[in-house]
């Protein structure tokens, strides 16, 4: 008899029909989330689940599945994860590092180029029959990026990946950590490590790359977006809840920064509704792995940590080892 599983949200044909050659599929195929007490409800009696970031799971989504072995989330966050909870159950679980890291670092720049150009304020002004005329001196002089600063708070693999492709810009890049790279890793996208407060005070562009935890909440807030050039642009496409969004909404209302590009809030999709009032900052609703090729390589990736862990072996992207083999 084959594993019963369960995955939680829509996902692509083949990596169903993946999962189904090696489980009993129980696929939840609207793209929703399950109500917390139908996720639990539907937990119980399976042996593991692929997971989306929208799926909540703690300690009262685990508490009727006895039986659970692996949560294989289709993302490289797992903030959805009380992963005390999950080992303390002896469930291995997993995430998806490494796959959508040139797809994120994309949308980065797609931001980033966007909300120095104003490119998304002057789409809608031609849109709506406003342009009378082309003018030297306009109302849609933007930002220059080529040869400005780039700043990166949180280096990883996303955060390289940024900064790689600053060089076909002439950049200076900059970036903070709590630990500088190898001198090697310097070395190959051309960044400095600088202090967090030199970090605020240089970047024309700082992009924010690190993933979402109690000590990262709001890193950036009042006083650190008081700290940036009035002429500076905020990028984020890392988690919501790293910026306080009331404070970034009245650094762009007062023009304290020039702008900025967000594809992530807190409380999403329940964002602050002041943001569509502002004509500086550039909205996207979370899609900064969005692209078909990625998504479906993120979903095989889960797909490979599920088929692994319940087959007894240790998945490639194990997130609590000390459960494995427990």
């Amino acid at each position: 008899m084959k594993p019963g599983i369960l995955v939680t949200r829509a996902l692509f044909p083949e990596v169903i029909d993946r999962l189904a050659a090696h489980f009993e599929v129980d696929y939840h195929p609207e793209d929703r989330a399950l109500p917390p007490d139908q996720l639990a409800a539907r937990l119980a009696g399976k042996d593991g689940a692929i997971t989306l970031l929208s799926d909540r799971i703690d300690a009262a989504a685990l508490a009727g599945a006895p039986g659970l072995r692996a949560l294989c989330n289709v993302a490289v966050g797992y903030n959805n994860y009380d992963l005390a909870a999950i080992t303390a159950a002896g469930v291995m679980a997993t995430n998806t590092p490494g796959v959508l890291d040139e797809t994120t670092a994309d949308a980065a720049w797609a931001l980033l180029m966007a909300s120095a150009r104003r490119i998304v304020g002057a789409d809608r002004w031609v849109r709506d029959g406003r342009w009378t005329g082309w003018k030297f001196h306009d109302d849609w002089l933007g930002s220059d990026v080529h040869q400005a600063t780039l700043g990166i708070l949180g280096m990883g693999r996303i955060g390289r990946a940024v900064a790689w492709r600053a060089a076909g810009f002439s950049m200076r890049i900059i970036y903070h950590n709590r630990q500088p790279l190898a001198a090697e890793q310097e070395r190959e996208c051309n960044a400095t490590w600088v202090s967090k407060e030199m970090l605020l005070r240089e970047a024309d562009f700082l992009v924010l790359m690190l993933p979402y935890s109690p000590a990262a909440h709001h890193i950036i807030g009042a006083a650190e977006l008081a700290a940036m050039k009035p002429t500076a642009h905020l990028i984020n496409v890392a988690r919501g809840g790293v910026v306080d969004d009331g404070a970034l909404i009245e650094a762009l209302q007062r023009r304290r920064i020039a702008g900025a590009g967000l594809d992530v809030f807190e409380n999403e999709p329940a964002l602050d509704a002041r943001f569509a009032t502002l004509d500086n900052v550039v909205l996207t609703p979370h899609i900064g792995s969005s692209s078909r090729a990625t998504r479906l390589a993120m979903a095989m990736c889960a797909a490979d940590n599920l088929i692994a862990a319940l087959a007894g072996q240790r998945p490639p992207n194990l997130l609590n080892p000390e459960v494995f083999g427990g």
